[in-house]
């Protein structure tokens, strides 16, 4: 099966919405765009991936580009901000077996190929920003693919998790040797040595997880990696519980 990515529809919210079919999951899923207000499509600009949280366009959590659009983030800093949807419970991860369960493949194969080549982005220009399960995934996609992409920021994730046993890991991790490819305190020890210049990630308040945020700053400490910290409480595990700007910031600043 090939990708099949449908032209942008414009919702009523001012974001644009592109379906599509992908070797890589099950079923349907889109693309969702916000773009500055003053967007030239002949430029090269900076594009913001707003990574969700849940699986299709599920927003328990909240909707993360409304958030976005709410405080005029897209704007401020000029970004091209996509939020790609997941059949399954995103881990940015690749089953070991199931074919429709490539979440990693998606993101990398297909949208973000497409986004660059319809919004005209660069690797030193792709941001990454997520909480909890896409926190993990902002994390671990930069690590794991440190050309790709320039800076990862995330809000309230289980960050220090070595095991597939919660919120839904196993469905995408399968087994614990496939998780090891994923485990983002194993990446950080592996990377430390080219991360030791330019501060590439972010940690940006707690609500749910302040010992494992907690534990992964200091681990960057001690592996000597260079990152900016928030120990910030929120009160609800959402997009819109006031972490959005200092870690947008965060990703936007030196460019």
């Amino acid at each position: 099966m090939q990708n099949l990515i449908a032209d942008a529809v414009p919702h009523s919210d001012g974001t644009l919405c592109h379906t599509l079919t992908s070797p890589y999951q099950a079923g349907e899923t889109a693309i969702h765009v916000l773009r500055p207000d003053d967007f030239d499509p002949g430029q090269t600009a900076r594009v913001l991936y707003v990574l969700p949280v849940e699986p299709d366009n599920g927003q328990q959590w909240g909707d993360a580009l409304a958030a976005v659009r709410q405080l005029d983030l897209h704007n401020t800093h000029r970004l091209i901000c996509i939020k790609p949807t997941f059949s399954q419970s995103p881990w940015y991860a690749d089953h070991p077996s199931d074919r429709h369960i490539r979440q990693e493949s998606h993101f990398l194969k297909v949208v973000v190929p497409f986004v660059d080549a319809t919004y005209s982005s660069t690797p030193h220009r792709r941001l990454l920003l997520g909480f909890s399960k896409s926190g993990w995934g902002a994390f671990s996609l930069l690590l794991r693919h440190p050309a790709r992409f320039a800076k990862a920021a995330a809000f309230d994730a289980p960050l220090g998790s070595e095991r597939p046993y919660r919120y839904g890991m196993s469905e995408v991790f399968e087994t614990q040797d496939n998780m090891n490819r994923y485990c983002v305190v194993d990446l950080l020890r592996e990377s430390a040595e080219s991360l030791a210049g330019e501060s590439r990630l972010a940690l940006c308040d707690h609500c749910d997880f302040r010992g494992q945020m907690q534990f992964l700053h200091y681990y960057m400490l001690k592996l000597g990696i260079p990152h900016t910290y928030h120990d910030g409480t929120r009160d609800r595990h959402r997009w819109d519980s006031g972490w959005l700007p200092a870690a947008v910031e965060f990703l936007a600043a030196n460019d």
